[in-house]
């Protein structure tokens, strides 16, 4: 993390700053390892468990940064979102600063800045209003991880391990549960199961044409739908017998739309799902770059109203040379504006407004550009008039058979566009009107049209739609929204379909809900939820403690996890109408240790191996290929081994089925692939294969040689991500029993192909050049240091 530092006076003394950031929430919460294992933990006990901190990206020492830069320090001030994670992330800091602080009162030297963009005045204006972290807002959060944690895991585990065993084309590597995530699916499976359960009813509508000076016009019955067949032909055959209609009326009614109210969260993660294709997620995503670019204000918030005092001047200031709506800001700076009325103050952030000007192609760009400049155009249009238009409405009566028939057009004229001129797309469309239409006024009918149809079932909910109802229902915050639809689109629960962006369940999702919905339908419900949150606001007020709510609402889940896990049955009956048994699906495979009989394999998510005879099922590493590895067996249990690759240039590994899942040594937990198995003597372990400590900041791993790539050699650590391909012309690579004087890497002899004309090289790849030079990743580049050039020897290809 940059450190940036500067000279400046505080509480009217001469002072050193440092500043420096954080990337989010410095820590997580998580359960010890003892629960970590799925296979060695019962579900039901999570809700007891501890919960633990670890530092959430460990990589990017974060801690350590933190705690070596606040060494000397005599303030802490805490400029975070001013939201409750903000308070919480402030106390994080705080922890790990606060004991190298000098001065005899540390807590009144932490201090806290609410400020809601990142401008000049803005930050300004919060160091001369410091206040002090809300303790309180930060352990209500905390409720709410250990929360969402217990209660998560609890359900997911059990529901994860009872059907991924039982069945193949799930489609999904995680059946998962959460208090926000099932009642947000179960709105898109309720209308999903309107849409099957809708009967079409048929209907007819009348219309009249009558000619006119103009041209023809059609006139609709003030009747609307009729559901009556024999009633409409009825009503036809009387109207084919009148001639003429007359005029009876037309009025001129001035009309109004009125402007939007000032911007909030919700709202544009609504716009931008429907008007400009941006799903909520990553909507959310690139507001939080342009606000910290310094392009918007802060994207967090659910107030939807300019609080009294809020300077709209300064941003207008700003952007009257923007080139795309400068115009527009100069007319409201020279003529004035009216604040609008109406909207929320929900008391947290003043609404989302743009900051520094920004011109497309230039200083932004895609998809940033249009959220950067439907924001603009909506701050503007909540300061411009309302649009005016004329809605003018002929009324005809027929009289027939004794009683009168109302037909009517209606057709609209803008008057003043208002905030139309700033979003174009919310212009009315003006009609052609017919002119010189006077009451009295007497015209042909030209046809009389009894149209047909069927009534249609509602659509499927759009993410716009979805937002809507959660917010209406409590479903999250207006922050968590985007990451509770995006999580069911992840785990294959909906799918996102059409220029709409229609949410249309999977079988998985619907099947999940229904089968919740036949245990305990309040597990769909948003009540459990709502309940929980007002919980968790009281300790944010200070009127209940954090351990009382924690056993309260898992006491809650805990009896409704029994339930749920002694009715399993009920959902089972779904899952088994709707998905293969696994014990049906596959193809035979590899053989397994026990019964050598052979394993089928199912390759849909995630990658399995089941063995019938033994009725066991064996996971497999997702996000890559599985093939059978040359019939060779491990020789720790007798199970065929696989080849799992992710390409040609990414990672690979050998695969026993049965290590995998249940590894052989105490110090690894869980997926062992051959190149972290401990075998002294096995051509693919880690012993054989393993060169030297993996390079990569905060990775415990050990580069491995993969030997299942020849001819394409490469090495990859057997933790982390990182793999780097030898050269095309290396034909083979063996290690020379010999380590590294320098490093302790092992020593490899790396011979070329015959074309090359080039002798053997003898060295490692952490200190010798002319080996470095044959990796693609170059381990320079990895904070490794190095010595000299490789040896060579022999002639053309080599002595082995």
């Amino acid at each position: 993390m940059p450190v940036h530092e500067w000279e400046g006076t505080l509480f009217g003394r001469q002072t050193r700053f440092k500043m420096t950031s954080v990337t989010g929430h410095i820590y997580g919460a998580d359960f010890p390892k003892q629960y970590n294992n799925w296979d060695s933990c019962e579900p039901r006990d999570l809700f007891g468990a501890e919960v633990i901190k670890i530092e959430s990206n460990p990589k990017q020492h974060i801690v350590k940064h933190l705690d070596l830069e606040s060494k000397g320090c005599t303030h802490l001030i805490l400029f975070l979102d001013c939201d409750r994670e903000g308070e919480n992330i402030c106390f994080e800091v705080i922890s790990c600063t606060k004991k190298n602080l000098i001065g005899k009162s540390k807590k009144n030297n932490i201090l806290r800045a609410k400020f809601s963009a990142i401008s000049e005045a803005e930050i300004n204006r919060a160091m001369h209003a410091l206040t002090t972290p809300n303790e309180l807002e930060a352990k209500a959060v905390d409720v709410r991880q250990e929360l969402d944690l217990k209660i998560g895991c609890a359900f997911t585990r059990f529901q994860t391990r009872f059907f991924q065993g039982k069945y193949s084309n799930l489609d999904s590597s995680v059946v998962s549960f959460g208090p926000c995530q099932t009642p947000t699916l179960a709105l898109c499976v309720k209308r999903h199961d309107e849409i099957l359960s809708f009967v079409p009813s048929p209907f007819w509508t009348l219309e009249l044409l009558i000619e006119t000076g103009n041209g023809k016009i059609s006139l609709d019955s003030v009747r609307g739908r009729i559901f009556e067949k024999q009633k409409a032909v009825k009503l036809k055959k009387s109207l084919d017998l009148v001639a003429h209609v007359a005029i009876d009326k037309v009025s001129v009614d001035k009309k109004t739309v009125q402007r939007p109210h000032a911007l909030n969260t919700v709202e544009m993660l609504r716009s931008a799902s429907s008007g400009l294709g941006i799903g909520p997620h990553e909507c959310m995503n690139i507001a939080e770059r342009l606000y910290i670019q310094g392009f918007i204000s802060y994207p967090r918030t659910e107030t939807s109203k300019y609080p009294p005092g809020f300077d709209i001047n300064e941003i207008l200031i700003q952007h009257r040379e923007h080139r795309s709506w400068g115009s527009i800001v100069t007319s409201l700076l020279k003529d004035g504006f009216d604040i609008p009325q109406g909207g929320h103050d929900a008391g947290d952030h003043p609404p989302i407004t743009p900051m520094a000007p920004a011109q497309e192609g230039y200083e932004l760009s895609g998809d940033a550009w249009r959220l950067y400049d439907y924001i603009s155009r909506h701050f503007l249009a909540t300061l411009l008039p309302n649009q005016q238009y004329n809605r003018t409405t002929i009324h005809v009566s027929v009289s027939i058979d004794g009683s009168s028939e109302q037909f009517t057009w209606q057709g609209n004229r803008v008057i003043k566009p208002g905030f139309a001129d700033v979003m174009p797309w919310k212009l009315m469309h003006d009609d052609a009107i017919p002119q010189a239409l006077q009451p009295g006024t007497q015209f042909r009918i030209n046809q009389v049209l009894l149209k047909d149809g069927l009534t249609s079932p509602p659509p499927y909910l759009s993410e716009s739609d979805l937002i809507e109802k959660m917010e209406k229902l409590g479903i999250g915050t207006d922050a968590s929204m985007a990451v509770h639809i995006n999580n069911i689109c992840q785990r294959r629960y909906v799918q996102v379909q059409g220029n709409q962006r229609l949410l249309v369940p999977t079988n998985l999702g619907i099947v999940l809900i229904h089968g919740l919905q036949a245990i305990d339908p309040e597990l769909a419900l948003p009540t459990l939820r709502s309940q929980m949150e007002k919980a968790v606001n009281l300790v944010a007020e200070g009127k209940q403690q954090a351990q009382e709510v924690l056993s309260s609402e898992l006491q809650v889940f805990s009896t409704k996890f029994e339930t749920f896990s002694s009715k399993i049955e009920l959902m089972d009956q779904l899952f088994e109408a709707t998905f293969s048994p696994l014990a049906s699906s596959g193809k035979p495979f590899s053989k397994c240790g026990r019964c050598r009989r052979y394993m089928h394999f199912v390759p849909l998510r995630p990658a399995r191996l089941h063995c019938r005879t033994c009725n066991e099922t064996f996971s497999l590493p997702g996000n890559g290929n599985i093939k059978l590895y040359k019939e060779l067996v491990c020789p720790l249990d007798g199970f065929e081994m696989v080849l799992f690759s992710m390409g040609s240039k990414s990672k690979g590994f050998p695969v026993c089925p049965n290590c995998y899942n249940h590894p052989p040594y105490d110090s690894i937990e869980s997926a062992m692939g051959c190149n972290q198995c401990l075998h002294p003597t096995c051509i693919h372990s880690l012993v054989t294969n393993g060169i030297c400590q993996c390079p990569q900041e905060a990775c415990k791993g050990t580069l491995v040689l993969d030997a299942t790539s020849a001819p394409r050699w490469k090495i990859g650590c057997n933790q982390c991500n990182l793999v780097s391909c030898f050269s095309d012309s290396v034909n083979d690579i063996q290690f020379t029993g010999n380590v590294c004087e320098s490093c302790f890497s092992k020593e490899m002899r790396v011979a070329f192909q015959k074309k090359m004309n080039q002798e053997d090289l003898i060295g490692c790849v952490v200190c010798d050049d002319a080996l470095d030079a044959l990796l693609e990743t170059k381990m320079a580049k990895r904070g490794f240091v190095r010595r000299g050039r490789g040896r060579r020897r022999g002639r053309g290809r080599g002595r082995r």
